[in-house]
C-alpha cells in the first residue's frame, strides 16, 4: 500500500498540521488542498495587485517548518497551493530550499488556465496524470494549479502502481480516497453531527491518512494518539459532502458512489472497497470567477414590540435615502416574547446593498443607515459601523473539451511532459432517483422528536447550488428515511427549498439520501448575502426540525 496523509483542507486550515502529520508517523506522501471556488477569486485579486503572486502564500511558511523533515523521511509533498501560479510557487520553494541549504527537486503541473478576457479567473479542473508524471520524474515536491481535489491522492497512487487510463476501478477507488481526505479533519470527526460521541468530544481531531492498495481499495485512518475518530459514520459524512448524483464526474474517471462499501477495519480504521469506475466525460469542468460589483451591509437591532413595523420603517427610510436598486432586507426573528434582557428581546434586520457603483454601495449607503440612529424607530441601534464597500465575485461553471487543454507536467529537470487526454470517454448514465413511487414501511406508532435523533447530515456548496446528504444510523432507520424524506417533505421542513429545483438521489450502501438544491446560493459563495452563504449549516437545520419519528427505530449509536 501507499500511505497518503493530508495536512490542509482549505486556505486557512490548521497551520501546524504539516508538522503534526510528519512527526506523527510514517507517510509516503503528504498532500495539502488549498483551493476552493472562493479561494480562486481571492488569488485572482492578489494577482491583480502583483503578477508574481496568485498562489497560497501560507503554504511557504508551513513548508519552512518541515521541508527538512519531509526530505529526511522520504515523504513526498503534493499540493494544489500553486493556485493561479504554480510555476511561481515552484520557484519560491526552490528559493526557500536554497536559503535552508536543502536539496529539493520540485515539479509542477500547468495548463489549467483558460484564456477568458472577460473573466478574472478561468481554470479547468485537471486530472491526476500530470502529478504522477512529476513524481515519476523524481520530484520531492509537486505543485499544481487547479486540479480536482481528489487528484492529489490519485496522482501518487498512479505513480506507485503504474495504473493506466483503462484502470477505471482502481482510479475510481483512489478518487473516493482523495475525496475522503481532501477536507482534512472533516473525515476524522470535524463538523460531525454526533460530535458529542467522539472520544475527545470533537475537541481537536487529527488529520487523515489514506492507505491506498493496488486494487484501488483504501483504509482510512489517522495517526495514533490524535483526536477525533475514524468510523463508518465519520467517513459516510465526508463521502456525502459536496457531491451530486451517484455518478461522480472527474477528468480521469466517473466514480460510482453507489458502489462504495464501508466496513470497520479496527480501531480508527475504515475499509473502503467495491468502488467501480466508468470512462470519464469528454469535457472538463471550468470554474470561472468574475468581479460582480461592490457590496456593503449594515445591521439594525430591533428590540421589544412592533418588530415588523420597526423593520418596515427602516426599509422605507433606507430606500428613500439611497434608492431601491440592489437593496436586500433580511429580518432575523431572534427575539423572544417577555424576555428579561435586551439581547433575548431583539431581532436583527440585515440590510445589504450590491451595486456596480462603489460610491453608492460605500459610505453613501452606510452613512445613510447611521444617520437614522436618532430619527427612526424607538430603541434604534446598529451593530455595524459605517464603512466602504468591498468587491464581490460571481462564480459560474463551464466546460471545455478535454483535448482543448494543454495539460503539462514540468519535471524537476525542466523537461516538459505533455499529458494526453483520455482516449476513451463516455456519457455518464443519468441517475435521477426522485421520490419513491411507494413510501417506506408505515410506522404504526410515532413520537415527536428532532429528526437528528435518528439521522446525521452533511451539507455544503457547489457554486450556486447546495448539497444536503442525510444518513440513517441503522437499517431500520434507513428503511423509514428513504420512504419518508421526499422532496416535498424537504420543502415542508426547509421552506427556502420549496421554489427551487431539487434533485434527490439514494445511496443504499451508505444508508443515505442526497439532495442537490439548485440555485440556493445564488451566484455563489462570494456573492451570497445568505446568513449561511456556503450552506454548511443546512444539514444541522434539517436535523433540528421536530417531526413524527417512528417509535420502533431507536436513537443512539449507529448499528
Amino acid at each position: 500500500m501507499i500511505r497518503i496523509g493530508n495536512a490542509s483542507g482549505f486556505y486557512g486550515d490548521r497551520f501546524t498540521a504539516w508538522r503534526e502529520m510528519l512527526d506523527g508517523g510514517e507517510l509516503d506522501v503528504l498532500t495539502g488542498d488549498y483551493l476552493a471556488e472562493l479561494t480562486m477569486l481571492i488569488l485572482g485579486r492578489d494577482r491583480l495587485r502583483d503578477p508574481d503572486l496568485g498562489y497560497a502564500k501560507t503554504f511557504l511558511r508551513q513548508l519552512e517548518t518541515c521541508l527538512g523533515t519531509a526530505l529526511d523521511r522520504g515523504t513526498r509533498i503534493v499540493t494544489n497551493a500553486g493556485g493561479l501560479n504554480p510555476a511561481g510557487l515552484a520557484a519560491a520553494i526552490e528559493r526557500l530550499a536554497d536559503r535552508l541549504d536543502l536539496p529539493v527537486r520540485v515539479g509542477y503541473v500547468e495548463g489549467d488556465t483558460i484564456q477568458r478576457p472577460d473573466a478574472l479567473t478561468a481554470n479547468a479542473y485537471l486530472g491526476a496524470f500530470g502529478i504522477a508524471a512529476c513524481l515519476d520524474g523524481g520530484a520531492d515536491v509537486v505543485v499544481t494549479g487547479r486540479v480536482t481535489d481528489a487528484s492529489l491522492v490519485v496522482g501518487p497512487a498512479i505513480a506507485r502502481y503504474g495504473w493506466g487510463r483503462d484502470d477505471l476501478d482502481q482510479l475510481a477507488g483512489a478518487t473516493v480516497a482523495g475525496h475522503l481526505v481532501e477536507c482534512g479533519a472533516q473525515v476524522t470527526g470535524g463538523n460531525f453531527s454526533f460530535f458529542t460521541e467522539l472520544p475527545d468530544g470533537g475537541h481537536r481531531p487529527g488529520f487523515p491518512i489514506a492507505e491506498v492498495h493496488p486494487d484501488g481499495s483504501t483504509v482510512l485512518t489517522k495517526h495514533p494518539g490524535t483526536g477525533g475518530a475514524v468510523t463508518v459514520e465519520t467517513v459516510t459524512a465526508q463521502l456525502l459532502y459536496e457531491v451530486g448524483g451517484p455518478a461522480y464526474l472527474g477528468p480521469d474517471v466517473v466514480t460510482r458512489l453507489d458502489t462504495v462499501t464501508l466496513r470497520p477495519d479496527g480501531p480508527d480504521r475504515v475499509r473502503v472497497s467495491g468502488v467501480r469506475g466508468t470512462p470519464p466525460p469528454a469535457t472538463l469542468k471550468v470554474g470561472v470567477n468574475n468581479l460582480g460589483g461592490f457590496r456593503n451591509s449594515m445591521t439594525f437591532v430591533l428590540c421589544g414590540l412592533d418588530i415588523e413595523a420597526k423593520a418596515a420603517l427602516v426599509r422605507g427610510q433606507i430606500e428613500e435615502a439611497v434608492g431601491k436598486d440592489g437593496l436586500e432586507f433580511v429580518l432575523a426573528r431572534t427575539d423572544h416574547p417577555d424576555a428579561t434582557d435586551t439581547e433575548a428581546a431583539s431581532a436583527l434586520l440585515h440590510v445589504h446593498l450590491r451595486d456596480s457603483d462603489k460610491t453608492r454601495a460605500g459610505r453613501a449607503f452606510s452613512a445613510a443607515a447611521v444617520e437614522l440612529a436618532l430619527a427612526s424607530y424607538p430603541g434604534c441601534t446598529l451593530t455595524t459601523l459605517p464603512g466602504d464597500a468591498s468587491p464581490y465575485g460571481v462564480f459560474t461553471a463551464d466546460t471545455v473539451p478535454q483535448d482543448a487543454v494543454a495539460h503539462v507536467a514540468v519535471l524537476p529537470s525542466g523537461e516538459r511532459v505533455p499529458i494526453a487526454p483520455p482516449s476513451t470517454t463516455g456519457s455518464p448514465e443519468t441517475v435521477a432517483q426522485q421520490d419513491p413511487v411507494t413510501g417506506g414501511p408505515a410506522a404504526p406508532r410515532t413520537r415527536r422528536g428532532a429528526l437528528g435523533e435518528l439521522v446525521g447530515a452533511r451539507s455544503g456548496d457547489k457554486g450556486g447550488d447546495a448539497n444536503l446528504g442525510v444518513w440513517a444510523r441503522s437499517d431500520a432507520g434507513y428503511a423509514w428515511l428513504r420512504g419518508w424524506l421526499t422532496v416535498e417533505r424537504l420543502a415542508e421542513l426547509l421552506p427556502e427549498t420549496a421554489p427551487l429545483v431539487v434533485r434527490r438521489y439514494e445511496l443504499p450502501n451508505l444508508r443515505a439520501v442526497n439532495f442537490v438544491i439548485e440555485g440556493l446560493l445564488g451566484a455563489g459563495v462570494a456573492a451570497s448575502t445568505r446568513f449561511d452563504p456556503q450552506a454548511k449549516a443546512l444539514g444541522e437545520l434539517l436535523r433540528s426540525r421536530v417531526v413524527d419519528l417512528p417509535s420502533d427505530v431507536a436513537p443512539g449509536v449507529a448499528a
